[in-house]
């Protein structure tokens, strides 16, 4: 069965309850067939939390491009209000690297009431708005004020709940969305997870409303873009840094990089090779 159908499937089990998934069925989802019934032998798969395989600080404890690379398959999980869960893979991030980068909010190490939560401790959440309308989500790493924005998602449950919120966070009546255009972009991720202003400096290893498993079958380097990061012009040579990563041949992109994928043929690198 391909991986996404059988990661679908194993979720689906856990969607008629409206509490944390209970420990036996999340750990169905980080283990092998076949193989020996207990968690993947990990330092970041600790079982504490909700009694769950939650990610715990020190996998959030990162430099910051390692943990834009290490965020690459995991999942994020919002609970919401009435209890429906929304999760999501993980599949496009940006490195945002603190003082030095002339792109990041905390450049030139300036500390803002806006941007304090990228100066606390990793797996901190950073949520600021565009536009005046508009979220994005940001994860705190190692470094001062640096950060990873999450950029898009791969529905994996809840994606009715997904198509809720972002209609109502829309102006004008619009048509049904497709799965891959729900959270391809991180303002439509925020608003398909309903996260806004209220979530900026809570902590993804203890807040009870928004949290981080482990993946499944996560990539290997062959399977990750590195490309320039997207909309951040007029930042000098900051502009062609390559802090973007992304999922390979993943539809639920925002924004396919083609030369850089095709260089990477060049070179021999297919997917999953």
């Amino acid at each position: 069965m391909p991986r996404k159908r059988k990661l679908l499937a194993q979720l689906s089990a856990l969607q008629n309850s409206t509490s944390f998934p209970q420990i036996g069925a999340v750990e169905q989802l980080n283990t092998t067939p076949g193989a020996d019934a207990s968690p993947k032998s990990s330092k970041y798969f600790v079982i504490e939390k909700k009694n769950s395989p939650q990610l715990q600080e020190d996998f959030f404890n990162q430099p910051c491009v390692s943990l834009a690379k290490s965020f690459l398959g995991q999942i994020l999980v919002r609970k919401l209000p009435d209890g429906r869960e929304l999760w999501g893979r993980i599949v496009e991030t940006e490195a945002y690297l603190g003082g030095e980068d002339e792109a990041s909010h905390s450049k030139g190490g300036k500390q803002t009431q806006r941007n304090a939560a990228m100066f606390m401790k990793p797996g901190t959440l950073y949520v600021y708005q565009i536009y005046g309308i508009y979220f994005c989500m940001n994860v705190s790493s190692q470094g001062e004020g640096a950060a990873v924005l999450l950029r898009s998602l791969e529905p994996l449950q809840g994606l009715d709940a997904m198509r809720e919120l972002r209609r109502a966070s829309r102006k004008a009546p619009s048509r049904l969305l497709k799965d891959w255009q729900l959270c391809n972009g991180p303002s439509k991720l925020c608003q398909a997870f309903g996260i806004d202003k209220a979530f900026d400096q809570r902590d993804l290893t203890q807040d009870d409303a928004i949290w981080m498993v482990p993946g499944q079958d996560l990539p290997g380097e062959q399977d990750v873009v590195t490309t320039t990061r997207i909309g951040i012009g007029n930042t000098g040579e900051w502009a062609q840094k390559p802090l973007r990563f992304y999922l390979r041949g993943n539809r639920f992109v925002s924004v396919v990089d083609k030369k850089m994928e095709r260089e990477m043929a060049a070179r021999g690198h297919s997917p999953g090779s």
